[in-house]
């Protein structure tokens, strides 16, 4: 018995590292307790194959049979994983090509080493321990999107395995062909680790291409966030300048208003200085109201709620927004500008029998709860992602730095149209 004990060893080693490429490669659909227990299943019938034709002496026999019970097997469990049958079958036969490659190369390598029948035993699991180091620390991720489009690489793995099978079922003498074939079956190996390393390599590549993309696109919205941010600067410099004109020009009138006074109490005019100050009293001061007790959200409000009227909008605001924010207030204030100049804009468009109006409330729960409601036109729609399309050029940045806002802090952006009617809600 002791004569076969390369034999067995040799089996035991193909076999379950069959098994762990199968379990590395595929996705289980059930727990990995079941997935074990099938997996060594196949183990035990596959080595029982195996220890069969070793104990008869036919090793060509069990190069054979071993294509044909690995997979009889391996379609028997196919259920037990999520994967479709095509993405199963071009797992499968990686699988099987590894495992070829693996074989041949343990084979010709232990030629050339002292006692060869250990030797290939001990090169058979450095090299399948490489390739399961390889495939489940660094190039899992790759194989999976290679998997998703089997369809772009299906031809490369069933390549490999019909030249693999042609020399290994038309053997006589698998021994025999192993030695005489040795070049072109090291080719062989050499087209398909080159043709693997290909896919993976442009996988990477294009993955790469897509994160660049990605971060190009992500530049793009905050170019334009901050030159929205820039705009919205010099709106707000710009009321903030007319408020100061303002005051100046009411401290101006009061200093005149003094004076007439005071000159009317020295003459003893005192009828006609009450007179005065009954007229001053009927004249009502503009000021500005206080939505909120955060100041630049109130002045964007503010300077939006004026719009607003101007253009015939019926407006309601009810905000609960504190002074102090975990949110950049600036940011905010310029979100919700953007959210109320698309909602007056929109109103804008409506046909003449609609009544516009926008109703923009804020609760504090811990975060803040924007929501604005507005009527809308019917052409207007919603993308895949639910935001607005805009159809007019120029138009749709502004949503574009509200998105861009509320991704910065993680929020939640919902937009929601039903029967005439814009809503828009932002948690942050």
């Amino acid at each position: 018995m002791s004569q076969f004990l390369p034999d067995f060893l040799r089996a035991a080693v193909s076999t379950t590292a069959n098994v762990l490429l199968m379990m590395t490669l595929l996705q289980p659909k059930y727990s990995k307790k079941i997935t074990l227990l099938t997996m060594l299943g196949i183990l035990a019938a596959d080595l029982g194959t195996a220890v069969y034709c070793y104990l008869s002496g036919n090793l060509t026999l069990l190069s054979k049979l071993d294509i044909i019970l690995f997979a009889v097997l391996c379609f028997a469990v196919r259920p037990l994983f999520k994967d479709t049958f095509m993405q199963w079958l071009f797992s499968y036969l990686t699988v099987q090509n590894i495992s070829d490659m693996v074989i041949i190369l343990s084979f010709i390598g232990s030629r050339h080493l002292p006692y060869p029948v250990y030797a290939n035993s001990v090169l058979r699991i450095i090299l399948f321990g490489a390739f399961l180091l390889i495939l489940s620390r660094y190039v899992r991720p790759l194989y999976r999107q290679a998997v998703e489009h089997w369809t772009a690489y299906f031809a490369v793995a069933v390549g490999i395995y019909i030249t693999f099978n042609y020399y290994v079922l038309s053997s006589d003498d698998i021994v025999a062909t192993l030695t005489e074939q040795a070049f072109p079956l090291l080719l062989v190996i050499f087209i398909g680790l080159a043709a693997y390393g290909s896919i993976f390599l442009s996988l990477k590549n294009l993955q790469r291409e897509f994160w660049i993309k990605e971060e190009n696109q992500k530049m793009l919205s905050e170019r334009e966030y901050l030159h929205l941010a820039a705009d919205n600067m010099t709106k707000q410099l710009e009321l903030m300048e007319e408020v100061s004109g303002q005051n100046s020009r009411a401290a101006h009138d009061r200093r005149h208003f003094n004076n007439m006074l005071l000159g009317l109490l020295e003459q003893g005019e005192i009828s006609q200085a009450a007179a005065l100050l009954k007229k001053q009293n009927q004249v009502v001061p503009q000021i500005s109201k206080v939505y909120c007790e955060n100041p630049a959200v109130n002045a964007a409000v503010c300077h939006y709620a004026a719009l607003a009227e101007q253009s015939g909008v019926d407006t309601a605001i009810e905000l609960d927004i504190p002074s102090e924010l975990t949110v950049d207030s600036l940011e905010l204030s310029m979100a919700v500008s953007n959210l109320m100049e698309n909602a007056i804009q929109a109103c804008g468009k409506l046909a003449s029998n609609s009544e516009p109006y926008l109703r923009f409330t804020c609760r504090n729960v811990g975060r803040l709860l924007l929501e604005i409601e507005n009527p809308c036109a019917e052409n207007t729609t919603l993308d895949e992602n639910g935001y607005p399309i805009a159809h007019e050029d120029g138009h749709g940045v502004g949503s574009k730095s509200v998105i861009t806002f509320a991704k910065k802090y993680d929020g939640e952006l919902i937009y929601h149209m039903e029967c005439g009617v814009f809503r828009v809600r932002l948690l942050v």
